[in-house]
Protein backbone atom coordinates (compact mmCIF):
# COMPACT_ATOMS: atom_id res chain seq x y z
CA UNK A 1 0.00 0.00 0.00
CA UNK A 2 1.48 3.53 -0.36
CA UNK A 3 2.40 5.85 1.75
CA UNK A 4 -0.47 9.01 2.80
CA UNK A 5 -0.77 11.58 0.97
CA UNK A 6 -0.17 14.59 3.86
CA UNK A 7 -3.30 17.10 3.55
CA UNK A 8 -4.45 19.93 5.85
CA UNK A 9 -7.88 21.22 5.97
CA UNK A 10 -8.93 24.72 7.65
CA UNK A 11 -12.00 25.38 9.96
CA UNK A 12 -12.68 28.80 8.62
CA UNK A 13 -15.03 30.30 11.16
CA UNK A 14 -16.92 33.07 11.82
CA UNK A 15 -20.14 34.32 13.84
CA UNK A 16 -21.04 30.81 14.83
CA UNK A 17 -21.05 29.06 11.56
CA UNK A 18 -18.16 27.46 9.63
CA UNK A 19 -17.10 27.55 5.73
CA UNK A 20 -17.72 24.29 3.59
CA UNK A 21 -16.62 23.80 0.09
CA UNK A 22 -18.00 22.42 -2.60
CA UNK A 23 -15.38 20.19 -4.98
CA UNK A 24 -15.53 21.82 -8.70
CA UNK A 25 -17.16 19.21 -11.00
CA UNK A 26 -13.91 18.07 -12.67
CA UNK A 27 -11.84 17.57 -9.55
CA UNK A 28 -11.50 14.53 -7.58
CA UNK A 29 -14.91 13.85 -5.79
CA UNK A 30 -16.36 16.56 -7.48
CA UNK A 31 -19.40 17.51 -6.00
CA UNK A 32 -18.52 16.11 -2.80
CA UNK A 33 -17.90 19.33 0.50
CA UNK A 34 -14.80 19.53 1.98
CA UNK A 35 -13.29 22.04 4.32
CA UNK A 36 -10.78 24.36 2.45
CA UNK A 37 -6.97 22.96 2.66
CA UNK A 38 -4.84 21.08 0.22
CA UNK A 39 -1.20 18.68 -0.16
CA UNK A 40 1.65 19.77 2.20
CA UNK A 41 4.79 20.57 -0.15
CA UNK A 42 8.24 18.54 0.93
CA UNK A 43 10.04 21.00 3.69
CA UNK A 44 6.33 22.69 5.06
CA UNK A 45 4.90 22.78 8.13
CA UNK A 46 1.56 21.49 8.06
CA UNK A 47 -0.10 25.66 9.12
CA UNK A 48 2.93 26.57 6.40
CA UNK A 49 0.75 24.73 3.96
CA UNK A 50 -2.45 25.78 5.17
CA UNK A 51 -2.22 29.45 4.62
CA UNK A 52 -0.10 28.88 1.40
CA UNK A 53 -3.56 26.80 -0.09
CA UNK A 54 -5.93 29.12 1.61
CA UNK A 55 -4.47 32.30 0.02
CA UNK A 56 -4.04 30.08 -3.45
CA UNK A 57 -7.84 28.82 -3.35
CA UNK A 58 -9.52 31.47 -1.91
CA UNK A 59 -7.26 34.49 -2.04
CA UNK A 60 -6.68 34.61 1.97
CA UNK A 61 -3.82 36.40 2.76
CA UNK A 62 -4.00 37.58 6.82
CA UNK A 63 -5.04 33.76 8.21
CA UNK A 64 -4.23 32.67 11.89
CA UNK A 65 -4.21 29.20 11.87
CA UNK A 66 -4.80 27.77 15.38
CA UNK A 67 -5.25 24.52 17.28
CA UNK A 68 -5.22 20.80 15.91
CA UNK A 69 -8.77 19.87 16.26
CA UNK A 70 -8.59 16.31 14.21
CA UNK A 71 -6.41 14.11 12.45
CA UNK A 72 -7.62 11.33 10.41
CA UNK A 73 -6.20 8.64 8.19
CA UNK A 74 -9.06 7.67 5.50
CA UNK A 75 -9.16 6.14 2.39
CA UNK A 76 -10.52 7.84 -0.93
CA UNK A 77 -10.62 6.01 -4.60
CA UNK A 78 -7.73 3.96 -3.01
CA UNK A 79 -5.86 6.72 -1.91
CA UNK A 80 -5.11 6.62 1.92
CA UNK A 81 -5.26 10.54 3.13
CA UNK A 82 -3.56 11.76 6.35
CA UNK A 83 -5.77 15.10 7.13
CA UNK A 84 -5.08 17.53 9.52
CA UNK A 85 -8.16 20.10 10.10
CA UNK A 86 -7.03 23.35 12.41
CA UNK A 87 -9.24 25.75 13.84
CA UNK A 88 -8.64 29.51 11.41
CA UNK A 89 -9.54 32.98 11.14
CA UNK A 90 -9.12 35.33 8.26
CA UNK A 91 -9.16 39.39 8.62
CA UNK A 92 -11.74 38.97 4.83
CA UNK A 93 -14.12 36.54 4.03
CA UNK A 94 -13.55 34.36 0.71
CA UNK A 95 -16.32 34.85 -1.57
CA UNK A 96 -14.53 32.27 -4.77
CA UNK A 97 -12.52 29.74 -4.91
CA UNK A 98 -9.63 28.16 -7.41
CA UNK A 99 -10.81 24.63 -6.60
CA UNK A 100 -14.38 25.26 -5.34
CA UNK A 101 -17.87 25.81 -7.43
CA UNK A 102 -19.46 27.30 -4.35
CA UNK A 103 -18.52 28.64 -0.45
CA UNK A 104 -21.55 28.21 2.08
CA UNK A 105 -21.08 29.45 5.66
CA UNK A 106 -23.09 26.74 7.54
CA UNK A 107 -23.95 26.30 11.76
CA UNK A 108 -22.42 23.30 13.13
CA UNK A 109 -26.06 21.44 13.14
CA UNK A 110 -26.77 22.32 9.12
CA UNK A 111 -22.96 20.36 8.27
CA UNK A 112 -24.74 17.35 8.19
CA UNK A 113 -27.43 18.38 5.11
CA UNK A 114 -24.13 18.22 2.85
CA UNK A 115 -22.30 15.55 0.76
CA UNK A 116 -19.36 15.35 2.53
CA UNK A 117 -16.33 14.18 1.10
CA UNK A 118 -14.58 10.97 3.16
CA UNK A 119 -11.78 12.47 4.57
CA UNK A 120 -13.62 15.40 5.96
CA UNK A 121 -16.43 13.33 7.35
CA UNK A 122 -14.39 13.19 10.92
CA UNK A 123 -14.06 16.33 11.67
CA UNK A 124 -17.70 17.13 10.53
CA UNK A 125 -18.76 14.59 13.05
CA UNK A 126 -16.04 16.12 15.77
CA UNK A 127 -17.77 19.22 15.30
CA UNK A 128 -21.22 18.22 15.67
CA UNK A 129 -19.91 16.11 19.26
CA UNK A 130 -18.26 19.20 20.48
CA UNK A 131 -21.53 20.96 19.59
CA UNK A 132 -23.65 19.19 21.29
CA UNK A 133 -21.88 18.29 24.47
CA UNK A 134 -21.06 22.30 24.75
CA UNK A 135 -23.05 24.47 27.06
CA UNK A 136 -23.26 26.92 24.93
CA UNK A 137 -24.94 24.68 22.16
CA UNK A 138 -24.30 25.32 18.29
CA UNK A 139 -21.50 27.94 19.00
CA UNK A 140 -17.81 27.61 17.28
CA UNK A 141 -14.90 27.41 18.68
CA UNK A 142 -13.63 31.28 19.66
Amino acid sequence: MSEALQVVGAVLHRDGQVLACRRSPHKAEGGKWEFPGGKIEPGESPKSALRRELEEELGLVSVSVGDLLTREVSNSNGQSIDLACYWAQASEFPVVSTDHDELRWCSIYELSDLDWAVADLPTVNALQTSATTDTKAGSVHE
